[in-house]
């Protein structure tokens, strides 16, 4: 292929598909940014509540002012996390930095497909033109009919260093070896430091998660209670591990860096003759179709990674983990009262069955006492006093009972001087007679 003009006007249509591209490129990162910022945010304060929950549980309330600020943070620090939840909710859920980086790269793709496939077409402008106007409209339904993007203020194109001879001037038509160096290349060496960013981020969220578990069980042994805060770093961690999605953002560069070196490798295997327009053609549409495909599944798998994790229910964890711990904290107290109610029932069995002892000693006690000459002799003279006083009132009561019985049958009748002699002595005979001693 002949070489290429080291500079070309660049057409106005150009100038607009780079602006395009850095724009959208531009709020992307912005709004992933925030959008991370905000949900690492969600998941400290839910571990600062976690904390602050325990440690309300541990301070005395004779420490009145300090317990006091420690439930003011705890009061304050949910409602902040659902604050937070709610903002995301609201303006952050829709993963509009997701459409804006899925129509960015789509007009970089179409960029490099004017400056190499379309370069001898006449009617390329107009290509390119329809085509930004589809992106742009596919891009307004991806962001619910609400395109609010700044406009971009920075240089143009974004990547371009003129002391750097490796980035791309963006302007003039571009051969294969151009292509190779501007655009593969550099996908390749970025796909690669990406997939081990992204293994050593893997790497050491899964050591802290591990840390975490070996901290809960070493709780668990000595200080049960903080199990809670263990535990709450694990569930970020696993969270975390979650959201970045980083087993299959390692898949997917892979394959893209192995797809690009295959490509690499076999351009660098043609000579000068082959390196014709067919092949310079097959290794665009190839090398962009890769990239292509691999930004759709890298869209595509973070929305489900969004959809799964919700801003709202992880600022629910907050409240759920104070919750938890107040529980622990409840089922804590109500151990110990058992432990004091169980003690307290056992001394008192204890102490009913030693007294059941010494009251049965103390009537065994009684009758063997009872069973002595002297006692016998004792309880004897007693039943006898009892018997003699028994027959003494039976006495007094039979004598009551006559005269009783004698006042009725002669009330009718006055005793004096006139009263006949038969009828006294008939009277004295019925008089009671008793063992008692007269005079």
């Amino acid at each position: 292929m002949e070489p290429q003009a080291e500079y070309q006007e660049p057409t106005p249509i150009l100038q607009i598909a780079w602006m395009r591209y850095a724009q959208l490129s531009a709020y992307s990162r912005k709004r992933k940014k925030a959008n991370l910022n905000l949900r690492r945010w969600v998941t400290i304060l839910g571990i600062v509540a976690t904390f602050l929950a325990l440690v309300v549980t541990t301070v005395p309330s004779e420490a009145s002012l300090l317990n006091t600020i420690l439930r003011f943070f705890l009061v304050l620090t949910p409602i902040v996390a659902s604050a937070l939840a709610a903002y995301g909710t609201k303006f952050l859920a829709s993963g509009d930095w997701l459409v804006s980086r899925a129509g960015a790269e789509e007009v970089l793709k179409e960029i490099y497909i004017y400056r190499t496939v379309l370069q001898n077409e006449k009617n390329r402008n107009n290509w390119l033109e329809n085509r930004l106007a589809e992106i742009q409209r596919s891009v307004y339904r991806g962001m619910n009919g609400e395109l609010i993007i700044p406009p971009y203020e920075g240089k143009i194109p974004p990547h371009y260093s003129p002391d750097d001879p490796s980035t791309d001037a963006g302007y003039h038509d571009i051969n294969g070896d151009d292509y190779l160096k501007y655009r593969l290349e550099s996908q390749l060496k970025w796909h690669i430091n990406k997939v081990s960013e992204a293994q050593q981020g893997r790497v050491r969220l899964q050591v802290l998660i591990l840390l975490s578990g070996v901290a809960g069980a070493l709780l668990a042994v000595f200080l049960p209670l903080w199990t809670a805060l263990a535990a709450s770093f694990t569930a970020a961690f696993i969270g975390w591990q979650e959201l970045r999605n980083y087993d299959l953002t390692i898949r997917n560069y892979s394959k893209v860096v192995m797809e690009l070196e295959i490509l690499y490798n076999h351009w660098h295997n043609l000579s000068y003759e082959d390196k014709n327009t067919t092949e310079f053609f097959k290794l665009v549409r190839s090398a962009e179709e890769i990239l292509w495909g691999q930004n759709v599944e890298y869209i595509k798998a973070m929305q489900e990674a969004l959809k799964d994790k919700d801003l709202e229910e992880e600022a629910g964890l907050v409240n759920r983990v104070i919750k938890e711990a107040r529980e622990s904290d409840r089922r804590l107290k109500q151990s110990l009262e058992d432990s004091v109610i169980d003690f307290t029932t056992g001394k008192l069995y204890e102490a009913n069955e030693s007294l059941s002892e010494t009251f049965e000693d103390a009537l065994n006690t009684l009758a063997k006492e009872a069973s002595s000459e002297i006692v016998r002799a004792e309880l004897a003279a007693m039943r006898d006093a009892i018997q003699e006083f028994s027959q003494k009132i039976a006495e007094k009561l039979g004598l009551s009972s006559s005269l009783e019985q004698i006042a009725e049958d002669y009330q009718e009748i006055e005793v004096g001087q006139n009263t006949p002699r038969p009828v006294i002595n008939e009277l004295l005979s019925r008089y009671p007679k008793t063992s008692e001693v007269k005079g």
